[in-house]
C-alpha cells in the first residue's frame, strides 16, 4: 500500500487479495462498497460478466473480509442496482452484519423506462453495522425545498431520512458538470464516478474526525478525496492501473470541483456540525437559519 497523502493510502491490486488483517494497522470504522455491478461493462482489469452465483459468492467474500477488519459498531454502506436488493441484504446478513437501513438514492435525471415493469429511478444502498448499535451515527439535518402543499417554512430543517432525492448523479451529459473527471478532449475518465455529495453524507453520518474509512473499489478516488478533507484517514483498493493514476493525479492536482466546503450550507441545521465536519476545511456558518446572513455567506465563500 502506498501513501498518497498524510492520511490516505492507496493499494493497487485486487481487493480479494488486499483485505487481510496483515495489511491494516488500524481497524476500519466505515466502508463504502460500490463494486462493478456485473452488467458486462468493458472494464480494463475486470470481467464484468461473471456467472451470477460466482459474482455473489465474491461479494459475500468481500463483505466477510471487510467485517473482520471493522471496529465494533463500525458501518458498511453497500451500493447496488435496485434489482439486486435481495442479494445485497443476504450478503450482509450471511457475513455477520446487522441491517440498519435500506437507503433509496433517487436519481434526479429521467427514469430508465421498462416495457414490462415500472421505470427504474433509483439505486439502493444497504447500511449495516458490526453489532446491533452503530459506533457512530450523526443525525444530520438538511433543509431541502418544501414540497408542494406545505404551508410553513421549516425552522430547523429536517433529519436526513432513508430516501436521498437531493443528490444528483454524475450523468454522461450536461448534469455531470465540472465534477466529472475528463481528459483534454472532454471524454469522461471514469464512467461510473460517484458524486462527492453522496460520500460526504455517508462519511459525515457514520464517522468522527480521525476515523478510518475504507473503499475496496476505489474507482476514481472520491471516497479518499472526501475523507481527506473531512480529517478522516482513508484506505482505497483499486485493481485498474489507469484508475490508480487518476486517483494519484486527483490528489496531486487538487481541483475546485472536489472542494467539499461548498456543501457546508446544506448541513448548517445540524447541531455540532463543526465537531462532525472536522477542522481541516470547515468554518461554521450558523446553527440554523434558513437563509444565512451576508457575513456568513462571505465566510463560506472564503473557504472555497
Amino acid at each position: 500500500m502506498n501513501s498518497i497523502s498524510k492520511d490516505s493510502i492507496l493499494h493497487h491490486g485486487s481487493c480479494s487479495d488486499a483485505l487481510h488483517t496483515d495489511n491494516f494497522a488500524e481497524k476500519i470504522d466505515l466502508s463504502f462498497l460500490d463494486p462493478p455491478f456485473n452488467q458486462d461493462k468493458a472494464y480494463n482489469a475486470w470481467d464484468d460478466n461473471l456467472p451470477p452465483d460466482e459474482y455473489w459468492d465474491w461479494m459475500s467474500d468481500i463483505c466477510a473480509k471487510v467485517y473482520a477488519l471493522t471496529s465494533d459498531g463500525g458501518s458498511i454502506y453497500f451500493m447496488q442496482r435496485e434489482k439486486n436488493t435481495e442479494y445485497v441484504l443476504r450478503c450482509l446478513a450471511d457475513t455477520g452484519w446487522t441491517f440498519q437501513n435500506l437507503i433509496i438514492w433517487k436519481k434526479k435525471t429521467s427514469a430508465v423506462p421498462g416495457m414490462k415493469r415500472f421505470g427504474k429511478h433509483y439505486q439502493i444502498i444497504g447500511f449495516a453495522t458490526k453489532g446491533k448499535q452503530p459506533r457512530v451515527f450523526n443525525r444530520l439535518r438538511i433543509d431541502p425545498p418544501l414540497p408542494a402543499g406545505y404551508k410553513h417554512e421549516r425552522e430547523n430543517g429536517m433529519y436526513v431520512t432513508d430516501v436521498w432525492d437531493d443528490i444528483r448523479e454524475l450523468t454522461s451529459g450536461y448534469y455531470a458538470g465540472d465534477e466529472a473527471l475528463r481528459d483534454t478532449e472532454g471524454n469522461r475518465l471514469h464512467k461510473q464516478q460517484t458524486p462527492i455529495q453522496l460520500l460526504l453524507r455517508i462519511i459525515l453520518s457514520s464517522t468522527h474526525p480521525g476515523d478510518v474509512v475504507l473503499d475496496p473499489f476505489a474507482g476514481s478516488g472520491t471516497t479518499l478525496v472526501v475523507s481527506q478533507q473531512l480529517g478522516r484517514k482513508s484506505i482505497g483498493v483499486e485493481i485498474d492501473a489507469n484508475n490508480v493514476e487518476i486517483i494519484q493525479n486527483r490528489f496531486s492536482q487538487q481541483r475546485k470541483a472536489d472542494d467539499v466546503s461548498r456543501f457546508v450550507k446544506d448541513y448548517v441545521c445540524t447541531p455540532n456540525l463543526d465537531d462532525i465536519w472536522g477542522e481541516s476545511s470547515f468554518t461554521k456558518l450558523s446553527t440554523c437559519s434558513n437563509t444565512p446572513t451576508s457575513d456568513q455567506m462571505s465566510l463560506f465563500e472564503s473557504k472555497r
